[in-house]
C-alpha cells in the first residue's frame, strides 16, 4: 500500500490542472550550504559549481576538472587499474561491495583520473582525484596512478599538477594505502631533483595522509576558497586538547594567513592563473 498517492517509484503524482499535467521540478534544485539559497540546477553547473550568491565551492568531478583545465584533444592515461582487496577487508560490509558500488556510480577505476594534455601554450600531466569514490580515499591504485603521473612528468618534462580532494588514506587497505605516502613523496623528490614543476591544488576536503604527504610538497601551493585542509578533523583535534579552535580553523583563508599556503584562486580564475604560473616556473633563471 503506497501512502498520500505515492507512484511506483516512491515520488509523487504530477499535479493536474484542467488534464493538463505540471512539469516535475523534483531534482531541478540545490540548496547552497555556504547561504542557503536555493539554486536552479543549471545555473549552478553554468557557474562551474560555484554559489552565484555567496561563492561557496560545491565539490567537481573529476572529468568536469580536466575538462575545465585542459584544452580539447587531452588523453586520458594510466587507466584500467583497480584494487585487488589486499587485506580480505570487511566492516559493514565487504571492501569488494564498496569498491564494486563506487566503479559502478563513478565510472571510474578508482578515485583518481590522469591526463596529458595542454593548458593554455603548456604541455601538462595533470592526476586529479575523485571525492565520490570512497571519499577520494588513497589507496593503492590511487598511490600507483598518481606515481605514474609523477614519473611521467618526470620523463616527458612535463609540468605535473595535481587536484587534491580526500579524506585521507584508505583505512580498508592499511598498511598497503600508507605505503604510497612515502611512494608519491619519493618521486616527487625525484622530479624536484629534475627541477621540473609541481603546483598541487587543494580543494574541499583536503585530509589525512593527502595532506600529510604530496598536497604539501608542491613549488607551489594553492586551494580553492572555504576549502578544509589539514590532517586530522576539527573536532578530533578538539576533543583531544580539550579547547575550542579558531574560527575558520584549517579553512584555506586560515592556512593562507598561517603561511600554510601560497595562494587562494576561486575556480573561475583557476585555468589562467595556472598558465601564469608555469610561465614563471619555466622561465629560465636570470
Amino acid at each position: 500500500m503506497r501512502e498520500n498517492g505515492e507512484t511506483a517509484n516512491g515520488e509523487a503524482p504530477a499535479a493536474e490542472s484542467g488534464g493538463a499535467k505540471n512539469v516535475r521540478t523534483e531534482g531541478l534544485w540545490a540548496k547552497c550550504p555556504g547561504c542557503r539559497a536555493t539554486l536552479f540546477k543549471a545555473d549552478l553547473e553554468a557557474n562551474l559549481r560555484v554559489c552565484p550568491k555567496c561563492q561557496y565551492h560545491f565539490k567537481l568531478g573529476s572529468r568536469a576538472r580536466i575538462e575545465l583545465l585542459l584544452e580539447p584533444g587531452f588523453e586520458l592515461v594510466d587507466t584500467g587499474l583497480r584494487s585487488t582487496d589486499p587485506l580480505e577487508f570487511t566492516d559493514v560490509k565487504p571492501y569488494k561491495q564498496r569498491l564494486a558500488k563506487a566503479q559502478q556510480q563513478t565510472g571510474l577505476d578508482d578515485a583518481i583520473l590522469n591526463a596529458v594534455g595542454r593548458m593554455g601554450p603548456h604541455d601538462v600531466v595533470l592526476s586529479v582525484m575523485e571525492y565520490s569514490f570512497i571519499g577520494g580515499s588513497m589507496g593503492a591504485v590511487v598511490g600507483e596512478t598518481i606515481a605514474r603521473a609523477v614519473d611521467r612528468a618526470r620523463e616527458t618534462r612535463r609540468p605535473l599538477i595535481v587536484i587534491a580532494s580526500s579524506g585521507g588514506a584508505r583505512m580498508m587497505e592499511g598498511v598497503v594505502s600508507l605505503m604510497q605516502m612515502a611512494k608519491i613523496s619519493t618521486a616527487l623528490g625525484e622530479l624536484d631533483d629534475a627541477r621540473v614543476p609541481y603546483i598541487c591544488v587543494l580543494t574541499d576536503p583536503t585530509t589525512g595522509g593527502v595532506t600529510a604527504s604530496f598536497a604539501m610538497l608542491g613549488d607551489l601551493n594553492i586551494a580553492e576558497p572555504g576549502a578544509l585542509i589539514g590532517f586530522a578533523g576539527p573536532r578530533v583535534i578538539e576533543q583531544t586538547i580539550r579547547q575550542k579552535l579558531p574560527d575558520g580553523f584549517q579553512r584555506s583563508e586560515f592556512l593562507l594567513e598561517k603561511g600554510f599556503l601560497d595562494a587562494i584562486v576561486p575556480r573561475k580564475e583557476l585555468k589562467n592563473y595556472l598558465i601564469r604560473a608555469l610561465e614563471f616556473l619555466r622561465a629560465p633563471a636570470a
